[in-house]
């Protein structure tokens, strides 16, 4: 099979792999029929986090089971999956308490943006369609699978619900999602801090009922006019740079919660946090524990998460798609397999 292969900065390849077979008798390996390439990704494409040697890269994922293993039961060949960017099984004391993304014996995959691809702990970590999907509704099942989630978890760490007011900072495609997933929890202020107008659209469309352009004091200004001059009850921290992080904290109420759900790559102002009796929580979202919920919605055809794909590509122009992302020329990349 063929997979996307990153070398170093800017240098991601579509090249020749192995492929993946049934290793633990809880595995399953399936067939992708589309992948997308993650802001998370960029990191590494952008040289801010080293590439050490030529590593499989990717983490989202849906396919058609091709095998599974002798102890997997709730997955068969044909059907058609989504899964969580982490294995986990399900089962262990963290998984029982909601917390997927740190299963004691869960992990990561071996590069995802790949014709083929094998998914341990499959009866914990995949999950089947109803049917096989309208092909319109693939967009969405494959947000499920990290951006959709994890906007979902910023939303509930920062205790979005009826009647709040939210700020979104970040207008990628995880940011959006958080923004859908106010609007869906019920928040009816909402505000999205973004500067670019495809994304501002789409924020709108998700349930932003105002845009801020500004960044920094003026920004902190245009959010205190919107929420009584006291800051939002709950922040969606959404980029995890230093200075996305700064203005989370800035623009919190007093007494309220930040969301945290970007990759941090800065530090958090604590001192802040501290005299503002503002709360943090958050972290790498437990994909498992929202999919059914989220997977009927869409089944449904209540939410469109898969309108943060603005670009579609063949999965052999993986690089093509890196280069769209990080020139900002696509808000998120599809890669058909």
């Amino acid at each position: 099979m063929r997979g996307a292969i990153i070398h170093g900065t800017g240098d991601v390849r579509f090249e020749e792999r192995a492929d993946p077979v049934i290793v633990e008798p809880t595995d399953a390996v399936i067939r992708t029929v589309a992948a997308c390439v993650c802001g998370s990704d960029l990191w590494r494409y952008r040289g801010i986090q080293e590439v050490k040697r030529p590593t499989p890269i990717g983490h989202e994922y849906v396919g058609v089971v091709e095998q599974v293993g002798a102890a997997v039961t709730t997955v068969k060949p044909g059907d058609f999956v989504v899964g969580g960017f982490l294995h986990s099984d399900n089962t262990c004391p963290v998984c029982r308490k909601g917390m997927h993304a740190n299963c004691q014996h869960g992990g990561g995959f071996d590069g995802c943006q790949a014709e083929k691809i094998r998914i341990p702990n499959a009866d914990g970590t995949l999950l089947a369609t109803p049917g096989e999907p309208d092909a319109d509704l693939i967009p969405s099942i494959l947000s499920l699978s990290d951006v959709m989630c994890t906007g979902w978890h910023a939303a509930v760490s920062a205790g979005v619900g009826p009647g709040s007011s939210v700020v979104v900072v970040g207008d990628g495609a995880v940011g959006l999602s958080g923004v859908l997933a106010a609007a869906e929890l019920g928040a009816t202020t909402i505000i999205a801090m973004s500067r670019h107008q495809s994304r501002q659209k789409v924020a709108q469309e998700f349930g932003a009922t105002h845009i801020v352009a500004e960044r920094g004091e003026e920004g902190l200004a245009k959010v205190l006019a919107l929420t009584e001059g006291i800051g939002a009850d709950a922040v969606l921290e959404c980029v995890g740079t230093e200075e996305a992080r700064a203005q989370s904290v800035q623009v919190a109420r007093p007494g309220g919660m930040i969301g945290l759900v970007g990759v941090p790559h800065g530090d958090l102002p604590t001192d802040a946090v501290f005299w503002g009796n503002k709360g943090v929580r958050g972290g790498p979202a437990p994909v498992r524990a929202y999919l059914p919920h989220l997977l009927d919605l869409v089944w449904k055809r209540e939410i469109d998460p898969g309108k943060v794909f603005d670009l579609t590509l063949p999965l052999a122009e993986v690089a093509e798609a890196y280069r769209a992302m990080d020139e900002r020329r696509a808000i998120k990349v599809l890669l058909q397999a």
